[in-house]
């Protein structure tokens, strides 16, 4: 099963953020889960670095023509799948995955985890599944919030937790017990 990781391609090592991103991408691998993620720096290469750390396989999406200053993908992804735009490489992120996981982070994660929503919005429209959605800090709750009031977005699609510890539980849990409802925290 496969667990796409958004978040913030400025994170640096030594940030918080960073560190939990690499505690994030080991506690995944040890729960057996392939991480998946855009496959260049900060965050992506943070839960990179900590699933390869667990012995767990890394998907890299990464969109080499948007990105042509990039070297490739960082050095702790397993297999790099390029795409030729942004979307596409967000799509497909969102395609491959079971579920997916929201780290903190700027504009593209933004794009990234609303994009998410919507496809678990329109899956049944078409008999698709729904992928389980989690989204990790204390921006995401009033995010969920303003776009289910301001735009009627569903907010029992998104479930929000506080920690990664929380958010690798949730998954594995989740993909192991499917039949478990989601609901929004």
């Amino acid at each position: 099963m496969i667990v796409s990781v958004f978040g913030s391609s400025a994170t640096r090592p030594g940030d918080l953020e960073y560190q939990d991103a690499v505690r994030l991408g080991l506690l995944l691998a040890q729960s057996g889960l392939t991480v998946a993620n855009g496959g260049y720096s900060g965050v992506m290469e943070a839960v990179s670095a900590g699933a390869r750390q667990g012995g767990g396989h890394v998907i890299g999406i990464t969109a080499p023509t948007v990105f042509p200053n990039r070297s490739g993908a960082n050095p702790h992804v397993s297999e790099e799948r390029p795409e030729p735009t942004i979307t596409e490489r967000i799509h497909r992120l969102v395609a491959v995955s079971d579920a997916t996981i929201t780290l903190p982070g700027n504009i593209g994660t933004l794009t990234e985890f609303v994009m998410a929503w919507n496809v678990n919005f329109l899956a049944p429209l078409s008999g698709a599944p729904q992928r389980l959605q989690v989204a990790v800090g204390p921006k995401w709750p009033r995010l969920v919030a303003f776009l289910a009031e301001e735009f009627g977005a569903d907010p029992s699609l998104v479930t929000c937790v506080d920690t990664v510890e929380e958010a690798s539980r949730l998954v594995a849990d989740r993909l192991r017990n499917p039949g478990k409802p989601q609901s929004s925290g």
